[in-house]
Order: structure tokens, then sequence, then C-alpha cells
């Protein structure tokens, strides 16, 4: 008698890599996912201030507002009004600010917020505690309404994202900065990241309990193909926990086409550089754009010093032509997009609090990749250290 082999038809890519995703995300960075999202991608500050500022404006019930930067400009006054109108409404409005980041924005600034029914928090004053203050840092850019819709990216609430920059508020080219606005479950993850810092900004976490699995990814078992939008994963970014190191890790070793990172302040640690090398000796198209007018101009002498093991191994870097590059993003196989705040250096991955959502759409993708694609026409490939160097050096980027 013959015996009969079945032979099992694997499941398409599409149908699995969803719950996949999901649940990589998780184990790898604990990071919350969720699918049914829908995701807009964002460029520049002129359309990301007016998307917060209407979502601040419909909200009806909560605004919780995070920001590194937030300064008592013409940008800083706007959302002002926005929040103090949305408390007047009978809303719940949060602020939390990253002393650091704001510290130069007046106290009355905050006075007048909080005599509008504005609940604000500056996050890690200085003062005599460990590192005195100084770090970490909340480098966070989060936004959430109604635990519905929510904004991320790597924009700071000040004039420069606008076009204007100083004292004497010179026209300029606006900064160049990414962001993404999110409708759908995912708004409920980073509503929760909001609520933990805001407990860190006041003193009120325990140690003890910085970080419990409490609960599965939701919708680990639900893929693109059989739900609507997008599956999103928000990564929290907390002191020597390396997640979003380890997300860039692990897409690393699974891209099979391409790697497309834009970061402001690219200073990769040995392990992250390895990894975009081994992937571009591998065969895959891995590029790095970053700035070439920093607003923090001995940066440039850090990212510079990684671009010959970068280069000797494939991996194609690209300086912005313009004023500052601030975006943080990455693309992966036109099918994987971070958006955030997390820069690759030891401040973003591994000291400060940041927050990255961590998207799967090949549609996404495909606009993302368009953008980055956009910012390669505006940009200088740099094809040796030498080549570098002899670049002029261009102004800073200052605020």
């Amino acid at each position: 008698m013959t015996a009969i082999t079945t032979i099992a038809t694997p499941e398409p890519l599409s149908s699995t890599i969803g719950p996949r995703f999901a649940r990589g995300l998780w184990r790898i960075a604990a990071a919350d996912a969720s699918s049914g999202n829908e995701v807009e991608l964002m460029r520049d500050g002129a359309r990301i201030f007016d998307a917060m500022i209407e979502v601040i404006e419909l909200a009806k019930e909560t605004v919780m507002l995070e920001a590194y930067m937030f300064v008592n400009d013409s940008v800083g006054e706007r959302f002002c009004v926005a929040l103090l109108a949305a408390a007047a409404r009978g809303v719940k409005v949060r602020v939390i600010a990253d002393w650091a980041g704001s510290r130069e924005t007046s106290r009355s600034f905050w006075r007048e917020l909080r005599a509008g029914g504005v609940d604000v928090r500056i996050f890690n004053k200085p003062g005599f505690r460990r590192w005195l203050g100084l770090l970490p840092r909340d480098h966070r850019k989060v936004l959430v309404a109604d635990e519905e819709v929510c904004v991320t990216g790597g924009i700071g609430l000040a004039e420069v994202w606008s076009g204007f920059s100083g004292r004497g508020r010179k026209k300029r080219a606006p900064w160049r900065d990414t962001a993404v606005l999110i409708r759908g479950p995912a708004a409920e993850d980073m509503a929760r990241a909001f609520e933990a810092m805001w407990k860190r900004a006041n003193f009120e976490e325990r140690r003890a309990a910085r970080r419990h699995m409490v609960r599965r990814a939701r919708n680990t078992d639900t893929a693109p193909g059989q739900a609507l939008g997008a599956v999103v994963g928000i990564i929290e970014g907390e002191p020597w926990r390396l997640r979003v190191a380890r997300a860039l890790q692990i897409q690393s070793v699974s891209a099979e086409k391409t790697i497309w990172i834009a970061s402001a302040y690219f200073y990769p640690s040995s392990a992250e550089i390895e990894a975009l090398c081994g992937a571009a000796l591998d065969g895959v198209d891995v590029r790095v754009l970053v700035p070439s007018k920093y607003d923090h101009p001995w940066v440039r002498m850090l990212t510079r010093s990684v671009y010959k093991q970068l280069l000797r191994n494939g991996v194609r870097i690209f300086e912005w032509n313009g004023i500052m590059m601030h975006a943080k993003t990455s693309v992966i196989d036109g099918r994987w997009v971070r958006v955030g705040s997390t820069d690759f250096n030891p401040l973003g991955v591994a000291i400060n609090y940041e927050l990255d959502a961590v998207i799967e759409s090949q549609e996404l993708g495909k606009e993302a990749e368009a953008m980055f694609l956009r910012d390669l026409e505006e940009s200088t490939e740099i094809k040796s250290v030498s080549h570098a160097e002899k670049r002029p050096q261009l102004p800073s980027a200052s605020l």
C-alpha cells in the first residue's frame, strides 16, 4: 500500500504578518499593538500644527499633550489659546512639558494655562536628586484626544518648525519633520503611555511597578487582511530599556529589500551599526538620511565619525541640504513604518523617555517611501568620508 503524503499549503504572508508583527513588537519592545487604525502621514510644521489644533478643538472629554519643547512664541500661543478654549468648554486638559526643552518658556505662560483650568506638570526640574535633574529627559511628543485620536512624531511646539527663528523673528525655511495622526485603538495605548508619564512627572510612579506585563497585546490574532486599517504598536522608550534599538535590530534581521532611516542626531551603537551593515552586505538597500546643518554643531562630528564603517559595508548616506532635518523615521520593505521621537544615539535609545509608533501598512509604507525619496532629491549623497569633510561648514540651524 502506497503511503499518501499530504503537503500543507503555506498560509499567505499577508494573512500571517499582522499577528506576527504585533506579537513580535510585544515580545521585543513591550509594545502595545492594535489593528483597525487609520493613519495619516504628515510632513512639516504647517500641516502638523493645523492637525494638532483641530484635534484639540474637536475634543469632547479629554486632551493629553506632552512636549519636550513648548515655547511661548507664536506657535506656543496658538496652542495655549486652543487648550484654554477646550478647558473652558469642560474638557479635561493636561499638559506635560520637559523642563530642559522648555526652559526658556516664561512662568507667566504656565500660570495662564493653569489659571484657565489646564493642569500642567513640568518634568524633571533641577534639584538635589539623582542626576541633579539633568537626566533623563522627557523627549516625547504626544497628543491624545478622547482616547480616540492621537498624534506623535519629532516635532516641537516652537516657531522653528513654522519658519520663524530667533528673537528678531527672522523668516527662514522651517525645520524638516514628520508626524503621524492616528485614529483608532492605538490612541488608547498612547493615552496609557501619557498616564504613566503623568505619574512620573509628579513622582507618583513606584519603581517596582515600572513595567509589569499585565496583558498580551490586543488584537494580535487579527491580520490586516481580515480587518480594516493598520496595525500600530506604541513603543515607550524608557531609561536603559533599549526598546527602539531592539525593534530596529529585529527589523534589520527580517528586512528583505529596504531599510531607509531618517535621524536628526545619528550616533548609533556598535550593535546598531552592525545590524545595518549586516543587512547591507546581505543585499538590502540601506540608506540613512541625516542633517548637514545642526542646532548642535558638535553632533555633526559624532555623526560623521560612523560614516567610514557604514560606507565601507554598503550603507548609503545622505545629508539634507536645507535647514535642520529633525525627523525620526524609518521605513522597512515598504511595509513597516516608524515615526516618533527617538534618534539613534545613546540619549535617545538608552537614557531619555521616548515614544514611537511602529506601523504595519503597505499603503502607508508606500507613502513613507515616496516621502523619503522626495527628501533625497533635496540631499547630497556622501560617497566617502573625505567627501563629507570637504563639504562646506554650513551655518548652524540653532534656535
